[in-house]
C-alpha cells in the first residue's frame, strides 16, 4: 500500500512531521476505527479522524438530528433536523476527505451486535452519553481485545482516558459499579457548555492517532480531568483491578445500571390502548410546545412541588424524549404515590 499523489497533497502537513511521516500516514490509512455515537463527542472525533486520514471509520448511532443538538454538534445544520445522524455525518465527512471509507450503522449499540461490530475494527472510541452504553462498550472491547478511547462530559467538565490498551486498566477498574441512575443526569436535563465536547472529542481523536502511529505517551492507567471554566487540568493515575475483569457481557445493561427498575411500554403498544392509561409528560416547556402525545405536563424539575396534581385513577405512562428523564421521574414518584402504577415510555418519543 502506498499514498497517491492526491493523498500526499491532502496529508502534506503530516508527512513533514518526523514523528508521523509516510510510515505513520500509511498506518492511519490502514487503520479501522469505530466511533460509538455521532453526537457531541462523536462530531469532533469524526472530523479530526477523517481529516487525519484514518482509512476506515465506522459510525454507530440510531438517533436523528434535533435542533437542540446544533449548539454543540457542529457537523449538522438546521436543514438536517429529523435526519439520521450517522448518515448525515458521512455526507459532511466525505466532503472533507474523499479518501476515507465510512461504514454507517443506523442502530443502537446492543449486547447482540457489539461483539460482531468490534471484531471488525482496530480501535473503539466511546462517544456515548449514558452509563449503560459505556459499560457495554468497555466489556465488548475487553472481550474482543480492542483498545477503547473514553470521553465523558458534564456541564463544564470533561474526562478522557484510554482503556484496555496493551493490557492496561479498563473502565471497570476506574468505575467498578455504576452510579445510581437518578444521580447521573444527561445534558438534556442539566445542560452542557457548547465548546466542551469539541475539546474533549479532540483529545479523544488525539489519543487514537497516537495509538495508530505509535507516537507519544498514550493515556493508559490515567484519567485526564478538564475544567472549562478555569482551564485547570489534572491527570490522575489508577491501577488495573483484576476483580474488574470481564469475560462475558451482562444480560441487561440497563438493569445493571439501574435504568429499568420499572415496567416499560412502547409507543405502538400505547397507541393501541391509549384510553387505558393516563399520560405524564416530564419534558421541558419548549419540548412540549414542539410536539406531544397528550396527557398532563409537569417538567421533571417541578415534580417535587406538583406531584399531587397527578391523576392516579389509571396506570400512568410517563414520557420524555429518550426514556431517561421519565425513568428518573418514576423512581421519585414511586416514593410519593405508592398506590400508583407506572409505565416508562420505552426509548421516549
Amino acid at each position: 500500500m502506498s499514498l497517491t499523489i492526491e493523498e500526499r497533497k491532502q496529508y502534506s502537513r503530516h508527512l513533514i512531521l518526523n514523528e508521523i511521516g509516510e510510515v505513520g500516514q500509511l498506518k492511519l490509512k490502514q487503520a479501522k476505527v469505530l466511533v460509538i455515537g455521532a453526537g457531541g463527542l462523536g462530531c469532533p472525533v469524526l472530523q479530526y479522524l477523517t481529516a487525519a486520514g484514518v482509512g476506515t471509520i465506522g459510525i454507530i448511532d440510531h438517533d436523528v438530528v434535533d435542533q437542540s443538538n446544533l449548539q454543540r454538534q457542529i457537523l449538522y445544520t438546521i436543514d438536517d433536523i429529523g435526519f439520521s445522524k450517522a448518515e448525515t455525518a458521512v455526507k459532511r465527512l466525505s466532503q472533507l476527505n474523499p479518501f476515507v471509507l465510512f461504514n454507517t450503522y443506523n442502530e443502537a449499540l446492543t449486547r447482540k451486535n457489539a461483539i460482531a461490530l468490534f471484531t471488525n475494527y482496530d480501535i473503539i472510541i466511546d462517544g456515548s452519553d449514558n452509563f449503560s452504553t459505556r459499560y457495554l462498550t468497555n466489556d465488548a472491547a475487553v472481550i474482543t481485545n480492542k483498545p477503547l478511547v473514553y470521553g465523558a462530559i458534564f456541564k463544564f467538565e470533561g474526562q478522557v482516558s484510554v482503556f484496555n490498551y496493551l493490557g492496561s486498566a479498563t473502565y471497570r477498574c476506574l468505575y467498578p459499579t455504576p452510579p445510581k441512575h437518578e444521580t447521573s443526569p444527561n445534558c438534556s436535563e442539566i445542560g452542557v457548555l457548547g465548546v466542551l465536547p469539541g475539546i474533549i472529542g479532540s483529545l479523544q481523536a488525539n489519543e487514537a492517532i497516537k495509538i495508530i502511529c505509535g507516537i507519544g505517551e498514550v493515556l493508559t492507567n490515567k484519567l485526564l480531568l478538564f475544567d472549562a471554566l478555569s482551564l485547570n487540568q489534572q491527570i490522575l493515575g489508577f491501577e488495573k483491578d483484576k476483580a474488574s475483569e470481564i469475560i462475558a457481557l451482562e444480560k441487561d445493561y440497563d438493569f445493571f445500571c439501574g435504568m429499568t427498575s420499572t415496567k416499560e411500554i412502547t409507543l405502538d403498544e400505547l397507541n393501541k390502548n391509549k384510553t387505558n392509561y393516563n399520560l405524564l409528560d416530564v419534558r421541558e416547556v419548549s419540548e412540549r410546545e414542539e410536539y406531544h402525545i397528550g396527557g398532563q405536563h409537569i417538567p421533571l424539575g417541578q415534580l417535587s412541588k406538583r406531584f399531587q396534581e397527578i391523576d392516579i385513577s389509571l396506570p400512568i405512562v410517563v414520557y420524555c424524549k429518550s426514556g431517561k428523564r421519565s425513568n428518573n421521574a418514576i423512581s421519585y414518584l414511586k416514593e410519593q404515590l405508592d398506590k400508583a402504577i407506572f409505565y416508562n415510555l420505552k426509548e421516549g418519543l
